[in-house]
């Protein structure tokens, strides 16, 4: 059996709490097999609608530019623009920086609206049989059969959530960014980026290698590790029932500010990282 449940804000369970004979479910991702290869839909699903509420509003700033008459979707844009352009200007020389305005403003766009997208509602379907998506298996007996050994009555399959609460996405966006920042290192500033490895002493090289991998797990795992906290807190708050909905309120509102500040954290380490691997030895 199958049940679907979709909740704005999450305030129906705090005005519904659960009942005797209620589903009692575990919230997973709905993962699929294809090739020997895991994928998570939900995240897959989120992913594409933040890209696409991305292209929405960038095509809504500059589908009717005016200098005589700009509109509001305009003048946002052109804020998102200039804003992006002094956080380059604070990270390198504008000459080296000006190529890396579009990606800054896809990252921050992408990031704060993708960590946003979790707060209003979730869409969760619960299961208590197995469940199939085009022949591919979601959920087996074996997942209820573990569920029904954890005191759980089916397999609860979250749908919309924030794309960056999964460790895949941050991480994958991380893989981008560091890969991006040595491949132009090496491919546009080779001898200066192979020699701040050994400076100022070749016995520097191992430190300077683990300092590059704590990069690419810091970055992904700091965006994730706030967005992910902020919904396993939201859940706590409506555990809470009726008394939870003023701290649910005013969780959601900082939920935005932290959205927005994971979102500037790590645009501006990208632009960072970027201006180290390009940086001559006189800017070294």
């Amino acid at each position: 059996m199958l049940w679907f449940r979709f909740k704005f804000m999450d305030l129906q369970a705090l005005w519904f709490p659960a009942e005797r004979g209620e589903i009692c479910s575990m919230h997973e991702s709905p993962i699929i097999t294809l090739a020997g290869i895991k994928f998570d839909l939900a995240s897959i699903i989120m992913i594409t609608v933040t890209a696409i509420i991305v292209y929405i509003l960038a095509w809504a700033g500059t589908r009717r530019l005016s200098a005589e008459n700009p509109g509001k979707m305009q003048n946002f844009f052109e804020w998102v623009v200039e804003f992006v352009q002094g956080l380059i200007a604070s990270t390198m020389d504008m000459k080296k920086g000006k190529s890396f305005i579009m990606l800054g403003i896809t990252l921050i766009m992408f990031i704060f609206i993708g960590n946003l997208l979790g707060l209003p509602f979730s869409i969760v379907t619960e299961h208590t049989k197995p469940f199939s998506i085009f022949g591919l298996e979601v959920v087996s007996q074996a997942d209820i059969a573990a569920a029904a050994a954890k005191g759980h009555e089916g397999v609860s399959l979250v749908w919309w959530k924030s794309p960056t609460a999964s460790v895949m996405t941050t991480m994958g966006l991380s893989f981008m960014v560091i890969f991006m920042v040595h491949f132009l290192g090496i491919t546009r500033n080779a001898k200066n980026y192979f020699k701040h490895y050994v400076s100022p002493n070749p016995v520097f090289l191992p430190i300077s290698i683990i300092e590059e991998v704590s990069k690419f797990l810091t970055l992904g795992l700091r965006l994730f590790g706030n967005i992910y906290a902020g919904e396993v807190l939201i859940s706590v708050i409506i555990s809470a029932g009726f008394v939870g909905i003023i701290p649910l309120i005013a969780w959601q509102g900082f939920s935005i500010f932290v959205g927005a500040i994971q979102a500037f954290v790590f645009t501006i380490l990208t632009m960072v990282y970027l201006s180290t691997a390009l940086a001559t030895h006189e800017e070294h």
